[in-house]
């Protein structure tokens, strides 16, 4: 056998316990032939010389959104702005290159760093010359909109009916301000809708790009087709084109949003699921695209104080939050899809939400046995430990953000107080109790570059440099760099296949310029991607 590639002189992280490091790496068919001696009386058609650096697994993140990644790089970026007139004077340029009546979308915002008053309606509507604003906070939990945008949705002067689970935000005068929560979002984000397959792809081929620079080689997108998350009810079909038409250099798996499954009837012994067509689930694809769980919102977010919590947050007058939809009826139609082969993929970031998502998975476990891929419980805002060891007892995969903490955590901690802190975004926790954690960003609500997360992991300090909960929730970077890869394989149902550097894995792998393991965890974020395979090729950099 000739191998394809020969990689010598690489301080290689295998990921193997009985075989931790090497220092060559074979590659064949887009799989890893093997490491050092397994390597030996081997050919190859390719040999290139690492020159010590470091080979890791690739990094695969298992909660992104990369549509909505890809807008915001189309998108005025309003990260930078501190106060509302810097936010209109950003959306003012843009509009002036615009032409009239043409929608004016911006990304990056978070309503926290701003100083004095928020953007309202008015200002928007000043600032863009009477065209349609639309402002995505980073949570994506909300949305501020200009005047015009209300009045195409057909939200008049006073609000006779708010959405279930979502909110019109009003003024003491019952006048819309512009802010919609939750539910609410579609009633705007539906006339920009659906999206065509043409601009999907160019969203993913963007995203992508910045996935391969960063040593990201597999992610998993929390929903699509449906909600207020999707872009189409095609949104598929519109990776399968974006596939076929070379323009993804990473893996992707995709959770379809509860809302975009219908009921479907089937032979009387198989009876009515909640499903795909032709009854596709779970599972259905292969190791370049596939369907993953079913993405179900339970609740909204922290920073809006949607999140559903057992307990009122600080600010007075906004009680608990609220889960999204009338909970027996977000139950009926788990159950239902769980009946059909989906895994369920449950968000709840407040712990009354993971309070319900978890007595939802219970029942399903116990009607339907464990799904191909594990259930699992997205973000995990607040998560006392009972949840944990019930978590345990239902081999539930809990893909938390360490890098909320980096954006957003003095933020979180205003709102939900220091007791809860110690009970926020848990890590170590999880580990300790035997739990599978994966690497995940919920990119673009906080950056996602894997090795800034990585640090996350590690050093869990605020955007103020606090330190944010106990110091047992910190992992090390052996445990940050193996939910990175070992973890998000084993969460997404690719345990085996992939998150490790040994024979019969796909040649997934980054090459960086440091390890991770030996210089000060205060500049991992510093190290330097120089190259990322996927399947044996280089889709970024090289050696």
């Amino acid at each position: 056998m000739q191998l394809d590639l020969l990689i010598d002189n690489a301080s290689v992280v295998t990921g193997d316990p009985a075989r931790p490091s090497a220092r060559r790496l074979g590659v064949w068919q887009g799989f890893v032939a093997g490491v050092d001696g397994q390597l030996d009386g081997l050919t190859a058609r390719e040999r290139l010389d690492a020159g010590g650096r470091t080979i890791v697994a690739g990094f695969n993140d298992v909660h992104t959104h990369s549509v909505w990644f890809g807008q915001s790089r189309l998108d005025v970026d309003l990260e930078q702005a501190r106060t509302a007139e810097q936010v209109c004077g950003l959306i003012r340029d843009r509009a002036a290159q615009l032409a009239p009546g043409a929608w004016v979308t911006c990304a990056g915002f978070d309503p926290g760093h701003l100083d004095g008053p928020q953007p309202d309606r008015d200002g928007l509507d000043a600032a863009a010359a009477g065209r349609p604003v639309l402002i995505r906070h980073n949570t994506g939990h909300s949305l501020t909109v200009s005047g015009a945008a209300l009045a195409m949705a057909g939200i008049g002067a006073t609000v006779r009916r708010q959405p279930e689970g979502g909110r019109i935000v009003t003024d003491e005068a019952g006048r819309p301000t512009g802010l919609l929560e939750e539910t609410a979002m579609p009633l705007v984000t539906g006339l920009l809708q659906p999206e065509s397959h043409e601009h999907i792809g160019r969203c993913l081929e963007r995203a992508s790009q910045e996935y391969a620079a960063e040593g990201i080689t597999s992610v998993t997108d929390a929903g699509i087709a449906g909600g207020w998350i999707g872009h189409s009810p095609l949104e598929f079909a519109a990776y399968q084109r974006a596939r076929e038409a070379g323009l993804l250099r990473t893996r992707f798996q995709t959770m379809v949003t509860l809302d975009g499954l219908k009921a479907i009837d089937g032979h009387p012994d198989d009876g009515t699921h909640t499903t795909l067509g032709a009854g596709i689930r779970t599972g259905a694809g292969d190791e370049w695209l596939q369907i993953g769980p079913a993405k179900v919102f339970t609740d909204g977010a922290m920073l809006g104080m949607t999140a559903a919590m057992s307990e009122d947050y600080c600010f007075a007058g906004h009680g608990r939050g609220y889960l999204q939809q009338d909970p027996g009826e977000m139950r009926r139609a788990a159950l239902s899809a769980a009946a059909g082969g989906w895994a369920l993929a449950m968000h709840a970031i407040g712990d009354a939400a993971l309070d319900f998502a978890l007595d939802v998975i219970a029942e399903a476990r116990e009607q339907f046995g464990a799904p191909v891929m594990p259930h699992r419980v997205e973000h995990g805002g607040v998560v006392r430990d009972e949840q944990v060891v019930r978590m345990t007892e239902l081999e539930v995969v809990m893909a938390t953000q360490p890098n909320y903490i980096s954006a957003f955590g003095e933020s979180v901690r205003e709102r939900i107080g220091e007791e809860r802190v110690q009970l926020s975004y848990p890590a170590g926790r999880l580990l300790r109790a035997g739990l599978v954690l994966p690497g995940s960003s919920d990119r673009p609500v906080a950056g996602g570059r894997p090795l800034d997360v990585i640090q996350d992991f590690v050093l869990r300090r605020t955007e103020a440099g606090r330190e944010y909960g106990p110091e047992s929730e910190r992992l090390t970077v052996e445990e940050a760099l193996h939910a990175y890869t070992v973890g998000s394989a084993e969460a997404t149902g690719w345990d085996g296949y992939k998150g490790q550097l040994v024979s019969g894995q796909f040649a997934d792998f980054v090459v960086l310029s440091d390890d991770p393991r030996a210089v000060p965890t205060d500049v991992i974020a510093e190290i330097e991607v120089v190259a990322t395979v996927v399947g044996g090729r280089f889709v970024h950099g090289g050696l």
